[in-house]
């Protein structure tokens, strides 16, 4: 007797495609037999860990038999210190993706509306569809957010807005003034989730901080992950900072113990490491200067951005690009399931890897 177990599934889930990561140094080296390859596709900290962290994993392996505490008591303390944040405005969650995550299962049902950008972050469509609900994408901008087609895709069905601030995979920002209209405008029954990944590595004075608004707006949810500027992507922790009824409902359906004790831990102390984020932002910097520069000595356009990455438009089709610089050792990121099929986007590196990688992309082109 056969089952045909996709019909088990809900519908949202039936035509669900899951995220594709970027692709693992080890994938790469099983598949071609190659070694010295680096890896600049997963907008990851090419720092290395702080010391503080390293030191405080190691204090905490010994209770690797225990559950973690599940309310992140210590955690939340730190972030008090931090951002001046009490603990029943914080959510904590394994990186900010299942924060994303359980927003949408706390506030959508089938047949609600969620917009988002083109362009925006592949997580958004997921969690929408994952819920049976409906995206509805408002078209970007050069790039980046366009407020008013996302006002304008407003209507009674709406229930979540989700802004990538800086955007990801194009890296573009908002400035303060016109999120603060656009949130003006938002009705009261909407949730707008600004999602501030790559918060940290911005230094324009007219870009916003999402949790200096949070007092003005009671449907406001800020999302942070500690995985970018603060080097623990394999860590898995991140945080959502709302009023004190949306915390409440997103911790009904947050899991038990879903942050380590090594991660929790790890953030504490990278978060009293402010030293670590400023070498973090300054290698940042000049590693962007120094990509800009190699492009446009190559003739390669770009999108100017704010993260921790940068977007380059190859001008023709991007796969067979990257592909080539997959055979000489380097990984970045396609953008053709962002619907940006001519676009790569390279993760800054250390300096030697950014150099290395434009020595590549070169010879690629060349080729």
């Amino acid at each position: 007797m056969s089952c045909d177990l996709m019909a088990l599934a809900t519908t949202g889930v039936q035509s669900l495609h899951p995220y594709e990561a970027g692709k693992p140094i080890e994938e790469l080296e099983r598949e071609l037999g190659i070694s010295n390859i680096i890896k600049l596709a997963s907008n990851e900290n090419p720092l290395g860990p702080s010391s503080k962290v390293l030191a405080a994993i190691e204090g905490v392996l010994a209770d690797t038999t225990r559950y973690p505490d599940s309310n992140g008591f210590r955690l939340k303390k730190a972030l008090h210190r931090h951002y001046g944040l009490d603990s029943h405005q914080i959510t904590l969650g394994n990186g900010s993706n299942d924060v994303l995550e359980l927003i949408a299962r706390a506030f959508l049902n089938p047949g609600d509306e969620v917009v988002f950008s083109e362009y925006a972050f592949a997580v958004y469509p997921i969690v929408t569809q994952a819920c049976s609900a409906r995206a509805v994408v408002a078209p970007a901008h050069e790039y980046g957010h366009n407020l008013q087609a996302m006002s304008e895709a407003i209507s009674d069905r709406t229930r979540l807005i989700f802004i990538a601030n800086p955007n990801n995979p194009t890296g573009t920002a908002l400035k303060h003034d016109e999120l603060v209209a656009f949130l003006n405008a938002v009705p009261e029954h909407v949730i707008v989730v600004l999602d501030e990944a790559y918060t940290e590595y911005v230094e324009d004075e007219d870009f916003p901080d999402g949790l200096e608004l949070l007092p003005h707006y009671p449907n406001l949810i800020v999302t942070r992950t500690f995985s970018k500027a603060w080097g623990l992507a394999g860590l898995r922790v991140g945080f959502a900072a709302a009023c004190a009824d949306i915390t409440d409902l997103l911790n009904r359906v947050r899991q038990p113990f879903n942050v380590s004790h090594v991660a929790l831990a790890a953030a504490e102390a990278v978060l009293d490491d402010q030293s670590y984020l400023q070498r973090s932002v300054e290698l940042n910097r000049t590693g962007l200067e120094q990509l800009e520069a190699g492009l446009k000595a190559q003739g390669i356009g770009y999108i100017p951005g704010f993260g921790n990455f940068i977007t380059a438009d190859m001008a023709r089709p991007a796969q067979p690009v990257f592909e080539a610089l997959l055979r000489e050792g380097v990984i970045v990121r396609p953008l053709a399931g962002y619907g940006m099929p001519s676009h790569l986007r390279i993760s800054v590196g250390l300096p030697e890897e950014n150099d290395r990688f434009l020595r590549a992309l070169k010879q690629v082109l060349a080729c």
